[in-house]
């Protein structure tokens, strides 16, 4: 994963040849193992390249690349399959050579769409005088844009400034295809115009109308001096992943007995589905392209030698390569059962567990009935180490807590051989508030609703991973390492897991969920996913997403929408109905009957701070004052 930014001048009164302080400090933090820039100077534009790069795979290659033709490339993705990258190659080299084999603009498309896994890129061909830019179909990679108000310039960065003038002026590049820009028509032109080359679905038959809907939505919230037209060659990336089922054929007999056969107990309704031949065979299907997803997202990490014979390494001198974003329930359990396929078992894997608290809910240290030891253990403030914290515990009651012990023990049962180490993460309000206002109100900018503000704000302190190790002997600071963090997101929106699916199924029937589960994936990218790849990036982490692999995503759009639920089922069955009979193949029962309880409901952060807002409001916690920004140019003297 990496930090990218190219800022573009077409005039030399406006031109810096440094990123302003704030912008470089948000992208090194996203790659703390190099930073390089590089300045492309022409007698009409000027291209200032910033790359910042987390080491994950292959040998460490700064950014940007320059070719030998003076061309440019900064990318933050991550290739799981479609091009070729061997084992101790690295991925940025790789998607430079190809681009730079590339004859003409169609071999580039093709290129990107053959890629499978997250990215987000910026490439610039010096002999066209062309800057290509894009995210992957997801949106799995964040990446803004940000013209200035004088048409003189324009930027592009996997995350914004924090200056007030500026802060709302950032906007996620859609992910709606790849864009070029003709850098020397703009600047004689005095106007940007993008050039589109938009996802195509071959089962899509007015492909026409769906390329203007896009250019548009796309058109609506850019500058007047902005515009975004279809490319002349009406080039299309085909989409990755296969076309939505939305037939109604009759559902299975077992399907239709679960919906219409009393109350069974939950387990009992779940046993009873996977005795039948059909559903225990898509079931296994299913399990083992979620396995490949996870397998293809773990394995790709720098990891030490084979140790000597004899030498041990003690559980707590052990580092985790892997974290998983914890909450309990049926999606971080089976996703964390699949990491532990594939993670070497010598290798510990971190379950990060956040939860939210009050004054009142804090408590001192004190021995449990058991005997256990409870050792001193605070939260690490921000830029300590987990060996400088000290203090009272603090306990939370946050409903995710519960849920995140409880799943410890099911996976300790189930792999005992692994160390896992759940990260009890404990938020004070004081600390939520200080760190929102210095560092996660910037990341979660543009998106600006108080659902944003709890989910940006719980992600951020989980994937911090700064907390409580909990073992049977004591309580200890713990500090995660893991640089990749795995995360559920994507399973909801597939597999009818919102409330929301429930009640368009009530009124609409299967036909308006399919409708609901489309419309899920389609906005992902502008919803969540841009959020939370800045959000986690912050700590030089880098977020991945099992359930949004192009082959996970393709297995469940071609299954009918009942064999992914049944919400004729109740509340805690019915959604996820798949996954949790993955859950219950995988012996994870207890996690498997577990409703679905929203992250800032499970982590308590929801209502924390004022409780007569809505989801969809505004959030005011996250506006950057002009006020504010005076204030803060006056400390730093800029």
């Amino acid at each position: 994963m990496c930090g990218i930014c190219c800022s573009v001048s077409f005039s030399s009164e406006h031109f810096s040849k440094d990123l302003k302080e704030d912008l470089l400090c948000n992208l090194q933090r996203r790659g703390p193992d190099s930073s390089r820039q590089l300045l492309k100077s022409n007698a009409s534009y000027q291209c200032l390249f910033s790359g910042h790069v987390l080491h994950l795979r292959g040998v460490l290659t700064a950014q940007p690349l320059e070719g030998e033709r003076g061309d440019v490339f900064l990318w933050n993705g991550e290739v799981f399959s479609g091009v070729q990258v061997e084992a101790e190659e690295n991925d940025t080299q790789v998607m430079f050579n190809c681009l730079s084999s590339c004859q003409n603009e169609s071999d580039i498309v093709s290129l990107f769409s053959e890629v499978q896994g997250p990215w987000s890129f910026i490439y610039y061909q010096a002999f066209h005088h062309h800057l290509w830019f894009g995210r992957d179909f997801f949106g799995r990679r964040s990446l803004l844009w940000h013209f200035s108000n004088l048409g003189m310039g324009f930027c592009l960065s996997s995350v914004g400034s924090h200056a007030s003038e500026v802060a709302n002026q950032w906007r996620e590049v859609p992910a709606s295809g790849i864009f070029r820009i003709d850098l020397k028509s703009t600047s004689v032109c005095k106007s940007v115009v993008l050039k589109l080359y938009p996802w195509r679905s071959i089962s899509k038959e007015n492909v026409t109308k769906d390329c203007e809907d896009s250019l548009a939505r796309i058109s609506a919230s850019l500058p007047a001096f902005v515009s975004v037209a279809a490319n002349e060659a009406r080039l299309c990336l085909k989409e990755p992943v296969a076309p939505l089922n939305v037939l109604l054929p009759p559902a299975p007999a077992a399907a239709l007995r679960a919906g219409i056969a009393g109350s069974p107990p939950a387990g009992e309704t779940l046993r009873a589905l996977l005795a039948d031949g059909h559903t225990q065979e898509v079931v296994g299907r299913f399990i083992a392209v979620l396995s490949s997803a996870v397998r293809r997202r773990v394995l790709c990490l720098p990891r030490e030698g084979a140790r000597p014979p004899g030498a041990v390494l003690e559980t707590r001198d052990r580092k985790a390569k892997v974290a998983v974003l914890f909450s309990g329930g049926v999606d971080s359990m089976v996703i964390a059962a699949l990491a532990d396929r594939h993670v070497p078992l010598d290798e510990p894997i971190d379950l990060l567990n956040v939860a939210f608290m009050t004054k009142e809910k804090a408590a001192p240290a004190s021995s449990n009935s058991k005997g256990r030891k409870q050792g001193k253990c605070a939260m690490p403030s921000e830029g300590s180490t987990p060996d400088a914290a000290a203090g009272p515990e603090k306990r939370a009651g946050a409903p995710d807590r519960a849920t995140g012990r409880a799943g410890l023990k099911q996976l300790q049962a189930a792999s005992p051989a692994r160390a896992w180490n759940l990260v009890e993460i404990n938020v004070s309000l004081e600390e939520l508030q200080e760190l929102r206002r210095a560092r996660i109100r910037h990341l979660v900018q543009p998106l600006d609703t108080v659902l944003d503000d709890s989910i940006g704000c719980a992600v951020w302190f989980a994937a911090r991973g700064a907390g409580c190790l909990v073992a049977p002997e004591d309580v200890r600071p713990y500090r995660s390492q893991a640089k990749v963090v795995l995360t559920g997101i994507g399973a909801d929106e597939q597999l009818a897991g919102y409330s929301r699916h429930r009640a368009r199924f009530q009124m609409h029937g299967l036909e308006g969920l399919n409708r609901e589960i489309e419309m899920e994936l389609a906005r992902i990218s502008s919803r969540n996913l841009g959020r939370d790849d800045r959000v986690i990036g912050d700590h030089g982490k880098e977020a991945r997403f099992p359930f949004l692999d192009e082959n996970v995503v393709s297995f469940l759009n071609s299954l009918p929408v009942w064999e992914k639920a049944n919400l004729t089922l109740p509340r805690g069955i019915g959604e996820k109905l798949l996954l949790r009979l993955a859950a219950m193949k995988l012996g994870l029962t207890a996690s498997a009957l577990l409703p679905k309880r929203a992250m800032q409901f499970g982590s308590r952060i929801a209502k924390l701070e004022k409780s007569n807002e809505k989801a969809s409001d505004k959030c005011a916690r996250l506006q950057v004052t002009s006020l504010e920004n005076l204030s803060i140019e006056k400390e730093t003297g800029t």
